[in-house]
Parts: C-alpha cells; structure tokens; sequence
C-alpha cells in the first residue's frame, strides 16, 4: 500500500488497511487491531515507528477514541506496541516481519516440544501387525478387487466397520450405510456437498471449535453458526434459534474443551434431530477414556437422523488417510454419488489391511496398548502444569489426547502461545476456533512427547505466562499514557 501509519498516515490509507484485513469481520476495534497487526506482521510497520495519538488515529478513521485505546492496548498486550508517558505508542522493538503467515517478535526458537493437538504417537504405530495385514491383503486380494469397485467402499472392511462400530461405539450400523472415505475431512466435505445441493448449508457448530473445520466448513460453502458449550457440552438449547439445518457435534471428547456431552443433552440433541435436524458428530477422541467408562454415540440415538464421522488419524495415523461414515438411509445414494465423482474410491489396499486387523484383533490389542501410555502424559502434563502453571484452570483431563487450559482473565492466549514458541514449545490458542467472545485459553496435547519432557515443556510454558502477565502491565501503562496525551 505504501503508506506509514507512524509517519502521518492519511485517512483514506488507514482505511484501506482496515478493508483489506478485516472489513466485516467483527466489531470496529477488532478489525483495527488485525489491520495493525497486520502491518508489523509484513513490515510496512518497522520496529520503533510511532504510531498516531488515539485522538488523531480516531479523528482520521471517524471512529470513536475508545476503539483506538482497545485496540493498542490489545496489541500492547500481544506485545507487538510499547508506550510510555512522553514518548508515544510505538512498535515494539525486537518484533521481526516474516510475511503474512506468523511472526514473532524474535525468530522462533526450534520446536522442541510440540504440544499442538492433533495427532497421536507415531513411534508406537503397528508397523510390524500392519504390514502383515497389508501382505495378507495383497495375497488373498481377488483380482477383481484392485479394480474399480464400490466408491463407498469394499464390502469387507464395511462389514468389519458395522460389527466393530456396533460392539464398541453402539453404533446402529449396517454393512449398506458405511461409507469408506479419506479422513473425517473428506466425510464432512462429501456430506456438505450433499446437503447444499438441497440448500440446506446453514450448519450449527460447537463455539468454541476447531479453526480447521470452520475453514473447512467456509471453504465449501457451509455458513458456520456458533452454539456454546459449557461443562455439559452442546447447550441444546439454543439450535432451535440458530435456525440450522444440521449440527456438527464431538460429543465423545469435545474439542477444543475436551467436556463430554452430558446424558441429558445427549437426549435433547436426539430429540432435536428427530424433530426434523440431523446431527453430524465426529467421534472425535473417543478411544481413549482414562477415568470413566466410555458413552455410546449419539447416533444410536436417532440413527436416522445422524451422520457418523471417525477415522484412523488419532487412533493409528493420520497418514493413512483412512476414515468412515455411517449414514441415514435416505442419505447414502446421494453420499456415495458424491464420492464417486470425487475419487473413484479410497485404495483397496489399506481398506483390505484394516480390514484384516479388526477381523483379527489387532486393532483392539494396539487400543489397550497405547491407552496405559497415553494415560501416564496426560498424568504427567497435569501434574506439571499445576505446578509450573497453577493459575490456569484445567479441563478435559478424563480423555482423549489433549488437555484445556483456561488463562486468567486479561492474559491474551496469543502472547503466552508466542513467548512458549520462542522458548521451542508450541500450544494451540483457542480463538482462532470461536464465533463468540470467550475467556482466553489454551490447548495441549501430549500424546507424542514423553513424561519428562512434558515436565520440561510445562516450565518452560509457566515461564511464558509470566512474561505474557508482564506484557499485560505495560499494556496498562500504555492505556494510561494513550488516555494522558491522545
């Protein structure tokens, strides 16, 4: 754009910063501090420039002087603007460009310990049971079957799928209403193809959620309704005003708050969907109970009115690329409609190998494996952050591979989220997945890094906190001086 904000920028220039990142994205002051942000982030704002006083950065956008305080006390906060009495508001020294995808206000140290969410432990994959699998797929392959066949999927490991998802999920499934896919993502985007060809794309989502199926949602044309979760979950309640067609839920281990659906709600959102809604719920999770006995799914509830998500990516590996659907009846011609003209079909190969390690147990036996392991992390990261991290609030400690911690009030997650990656650890924030206002929050997950170093990462985080507290007092400092001579 070529324009300096520091050095006098001109109304018509501020505003065109403001469209290009953020226009009809929240209220005023959230879209000011992203265009700022954004103007560090890229270097059109160089370290040390002075920014305008509240009052003539207010005058040129003919918004009010408030907004502006919001916005560089957020930022002060983020630790991307210093001030003090005297000397202005500038930009934070120390803060590096590094284009338009993250920035740190020094180079990020080496990650050496990845507490992102997401995926399980890779170095306890059955190599050995699946390539025994796999080899006892290619020998008794027919010919036929590395052909093209049924873009829903192989009749074997459909019907492996209906039995297991029956003896452990008390899914109502049969061997016709399974569909095979590539991941959860690939369902849902089949599923969200399907529903907009009959107008229905107002989906209902958990507030908060995950970042990635919010793009995901957008990307295909779904609009996204935020509904809150509290300690029961979902609160029910409130879809009927939502005006959604349909609900996309993970009752089992909620993400990013790991809560699980309550049995009440459970009920309400069976009656909700019978009603006339149907209920995507991604089984987000649910292998992995540490303290309590596991919840059948939704979907046996009202299995005429739910889709069924799951995968391999947490339970095995994200690699595989290998997940299911279990559909309501009316549901499944035109799902694997769109699955064939989408790829022909998920490889035989893997479907065959799965199917053979559930015939034969394997996959059962890898589950009580890796449960005892998973259970002493999350043991670990728990007791660690209590002492290294006493002022943030835990949840959904009970299951899954991934702990909630809520921050103080006040303390941006952003700025505990940097100062922990300069320090080599990487967290998940909160806000990128939320539709709505919330307290600040973080999310671990400790599946892949051994006890001793999630004690190492958990003081290296406590660390963070404090310097993301000390950020928070010059923010206030800042405010104070941006009300004295603005």
């Amino acid at each position: 754009m070529g324009y300096s904000v520091g050095s006098g920028a001109s109304s018509g220039g501020v505003r065109e910063l403001l469209v290009e990142w953020g226009e009809g994205a929240g209220d005023l002051a959230g879209r000011l501090t992203r265009g700022l942000r954004a103007a560090v982030r890229d270097g059109r704002l160089g370290a040390g420039e002075r920014l305008p006083a509240s009052r003539v950065l207010a005058a040129e956008l003919g918004v009010s002087r408030g907004v502006v305080v919001e916005a560089y006390e957020q930022l002060a906060a983020e630790g991307y603007l210093v001030g003090r009495r005297g000397s202005g508001t500038r930009v934070a020294a120390g803060v590096a460009a590094a284009g338009p995808g993250w920035v740190e206000r020094a180079a990020p140290a080496e990650v050496r310990y990845d507490l992102k969410p997401g995926t399980p432990d890779l170095g306890v994959f059955p190599r050995a049971a699946w390539a025994a699998a796999v080899r006892r797929a290619l020998l008794g392959a027919a010919n036929s079957e590395l052909g093209y066949s049924d873009p829903a999927g192989l009749p074997q490991l459909r019907g492996e799928l209906a039995a297991y998802l029956g003896r452990v999920r008390a899914v109502v499934a049969r061997p016709e209403r399974v569909a095979v896919v590539s991941g959860v993502g690939q369902g849902l985007a089949l599923l969200l193809q399907v529903l907009a060809a009959g107008g229905r794309r107002r989906i209902a989502v958990e507030d908060p959620g995950s970042p990635g199926t919010l793009e995901l949602l957008r990307a295909h044309g779904a609009r996204p309704v935020g509904v809150r979760v509290d300690e029961e979950g979902l609160v029910v309640r409130e879809l009927a005003s939502s005006g959604a067609d349909a609900v996309l839920v993970t009752p089992a281990h909620q993400y990013p708050t790991g809560v699980v659906l309550s049995a009440r709600r459970r009920s309400e959102l069976a009656a909700w969907a019978r009603a006339g809604g149907l209920v995507i719920e991604d089984d987000y999770d649910a292998e992995f109970r540490y303290d309590r006995e596991p919840l059948g799914a939704v979907q046996g509830l009202a299995p005429e009115r739910t889709v069924y998500l799951g995968s391999l990516s947490k339970t095995l590996a994200p690699g595989l690329r290998l997940g299911w659907a279990v559909l309501p009846e009316y549901l499944v011609e035109e799902f694997a409609d769109a699955k064939r003209y989408a790829d022909l079909g998920t490889g035989a190969i893997d479907q065959l190998a799965f199917a053979a390690l559930l015939e034969s147990g394997g996959y059962d036996r890898h589950l009580r494996s890796v449960r005892p392991r998973y259970r002493a992390r999350r043991d670990a990261l728990a007791a660690a952050l209590r002492q290294h991290l006493p002022q943030a609030e835990l949840r959904g400690v009970a299951a899954g591979l991934h702990l909630y911690a809520d921050l103080p009030d006040g303390v941006e997650e952003g700025a505990v989220a940097g100062a922990a990656l300069r320090r080599g650890v990487r967290v998940a924030t909160v806000a990128p997945g939320r539709l709505g206002p919330g307290r600040p929050a973080i999310a671990l997950g400790y599946a892949g890094v051994a006890e001793q170093r999630l004690w190492e990462a958990a003081a290296l985080l406590g660390e963070a906190a404090r310097e993301a507290a000390a950020l928070l007092g010059e923010a206030a400092l800042l405010g104070e001086a941006v009300r004295e001579v603005g």
